[in-house]
């Protein structure tokens, strides 16, 4: 018969959350009190912990003995950083985007130990990035995505049991803080691109700062273009900043703002954006990086630049909601030139190669809250003079490069220094609630980087406090949330359309409101392109309610699920082109349904049959 304290003393070599786990099964064994039955369940867990010790015993002999590096700039301060990693839990590295950091960080920490109980987590503001490091890392150690390197998005889970390094949308990683506040299964964290600063990022950075006097061994390296590096360092009490300057090459800044009262000229984006490209073209080989605003920004530079004909050019657009087959495209090998017509992902999360050429626009759809509105809205605004000199830095990596702003000098000097972190600029109601989920305590005593306005935190309670999903008089206690707003932080959508799903619940018609609420959470799949106004109109037309907008989201639906029931996918998606649909925004809607779907189920919601 296994003894309770025998069994203890073997879990210490388990990995972090067996060990947390069989240490609570070994506890309420031991206070069994039939002394049959306390023998028999102690020794099922004496078998079980045999699995568990070869699970620990495989993942140390997963480590890679060697690792290669490429001829990258970080690799200069290898040394230095894996010195820094050993004797501090906290490293900030900085760099420019292209010096390597995001692809080699993970090895080094591999090289330190880390990987040996725990994964490596490794966080990205975007999806596109998550995918494409993960792909390359993995690629760098001879190994498939899912094998020793994996990554976890929205809709997407490639880790598997082998996993060392797991690169993940910061998203995820503030998802499973609910599940495993001590972040247990992780060795070490990279939190990279903090000079971002969303929402996500200072979240993670303030609760990272309240876990680690609890985590000694957990280590934690946040990476940052060379932007305001002292304020993270500060942070963590002082933490090292290791700089890793990628090499850069004199980039020429030409200015040719698309108005200038100076010369009468006046030309709207596209046409600027042609003249511009057409001008670089004349000044060598390399391929051209053009920054706009969106989606559809992009879609109508692609389409004028492709209209000019320049001679043996591909123009490649680039841009989130792309497959990753069309992501693809910019990473791979190609003959002629190269036009890539990208958002600010190419700014700082990823390097598009062979880049010697920089056309930016000037702006960028920037995430703000209206307090008086309460609508969170994505305006076109100009960026700050930090961002217009990252996008220029993009064509100084392979030799001189020359960025065209298509702004003035005066409109560059005239902007702000860095782009305002999201939390100044968002509602905070969410951000709140999940605190209040996770037994944070109060916002305004949280250590966020910069703590948001004290009147945009009141707003944020307000809207909380209308939803139900707060009490007032018990503000920042463990009792604050109701019962109404622990379901609602546990629904992956605004408060809002959340409090739309509980109250559909309570009046019978769920299954209508899972199809309207997925489908506000989006960007609207329906596309209505310039020229073809009318016939985008007639299609629409077909699917109006006159009674409700929102039921013209439940008829759309419907006739989608028929149309996707009766043809195959790829006639489905020449019916969704042909009737103006985004396809990709319609399959975003399906896997949002679904997952709501599956939180309604996991609060026990339930969904009407009867209209």
């Amino acid at each position: 018969m296994a003894s309770a304290r025998a069994l203890r003393a073997r879990t210490h070599d388990l990995l972090p959350a067996d060990r947390l786990a069989f240490r609570k099964r070994i506890g309420g064994a031991s206070r069994i009190r039939s002394e049959q039955r306390r023998s028999e369940v102690l020794d099922l867990i004496a078998r079980e912990l045999d699995a568990a010790e070869a699970r620990a015993a495989k993942r140390a002999s997963l480590i890679p003995t060697s690792l290669d590096y490429p001829d990258l700039p970080i690799t200069e301060w290898r040394d230095e950083i894996l010195d820094t990693l050993k004797h501090h839990q906290v490293v900030v590295v900085a760099g420019e985007t292209g010096s390597g950091k995001s692809t080699q960080l993970p090895k080094l920490l591999l090289e330190t130990g880390a990987g040996r109980t725990g994964l490596i987590g490794h966080t990205q503001p975007r999806r596109i990035a998550a995918r494409s490091i993960a792909e390359r890392v993995a690629e760098e150690m001879g190994t498939q995505v899912g094998g020793l390197v994996g990554y976890t998005v929205r809709f997407t889970d490639r880790v598997g049991d082998d996993t060392l390094l797991k690169v993940m949308t910061d998203g995820i990683l503030l998802n499973e803080i609910h599940s495993d506040p001590d972040l247990i299964r992780y060795d070490a964290l990279i939190i990279d691109e903090a000079h971002e600063r969303s929402l996500n990022i200072d979240f993670l950075l303030g609760y990272l700062s309240t876990l680690l006097p609890r985590r000694p061994e957990l280590k934690v390296v946040i990476t940052s273009a060379t932007i305001d590096t002292e304020r993270f360092s500060e942070h963590f009490g002082g933490a090292p900043v290791v700089e890793v300057s990628g090499r850069s090459y004199p980039v020429e800044v030409r200015y040719r703002p698309l108005d200038d009262p100076d010369t009468g000229r006046s030309v709207d984006q596209a046409d600027g954006i042609i003249e511009a490209v057409t001008e670089l073209f004349t000044e060598g080989d390399g391929d051209i990086l053009v920054f706009c605003s969106g989606e559809r920004e992009i879609r109508d530079a692609v389409e004028a630049i492709e209209g000019a004909k320049l001679p043996h050019t591909e123009v490649v657009p680039l841009f989130g909601r792309l497959s990753a087959a069309e992501q693809h495209r910019v990473f791979q090998s190609h003959t002629g030139r190269r036009v890539v017509v990208s958002t600010n992902v190419a700014e700082t999360s990823l390097t598009v190669p062979g880049i010697r050429y920089v056309v930016d626009t000037g702006v960028a759809r920037i995430s703000r809250y209206g307090k008086r509105a309460r609508v969170q809205r994505l305006p076109i605004e100009a960026i700050s003079q930090a961002s217009a000199n990252q996008r220029a830095g993009r064509c100084g990596r392979l030799g001189p490069g020359v960025c065209v702003r298509l702004y003035s000098e005066a409109d560059f000097d005239d902007r702000d220094e860095f782009t305002e972190p999201e939390i100044l600029r968002t509602n905070l109601a969410s951000v709140i609630l999940q605190m209040g989920a996770l037994g944070l305590g109060d916002i305004e005593s949280f250590p966020f980087v910069e703590p948001p306005d004290r009147r945009a935190v009141r707003d944020g309670i307000d809207l909380l406090v209308e939803l139900g999903a707060v009490d007032p008089d018990r503000e920042g206690t463990d009792g604050w949330l109701t019962p109404t707003g622990r379901k609602l932080a546990r629904l992956p959508v605004d408060p809002r359309l959340g409090r739309m799903l509980l109250e559909a619940d309570r009046m019978g018609c769920l299954s209508e409101m899972l199809v309207i609420v997925s489908g506000l959470a989006i960007q609207d799949p329906r596309e209505r392109p310039l020229g073809l106004e009318q016939q985008a109109d007639q299609k629409r037309a077909r699917h109006r309610d006159d009674a409700s907008d929102l039921l013209t989201w439940v008829h759309l639906w419907q006739y989608l699920r028929r149309e996707q029931r009766d043809r195959s996918s790829s006639a489905f998606r020449r019916m969704c082109r042909t009737d103006f649909l985004n396809y990709r925004r319609v399959r975003e809607w399906q896997d949002v349904h679904a997952q709501l779907r599956e939180a309604c189920r996991g609060l026990d919601l339930h969904r009407n049959r009867a209209p």
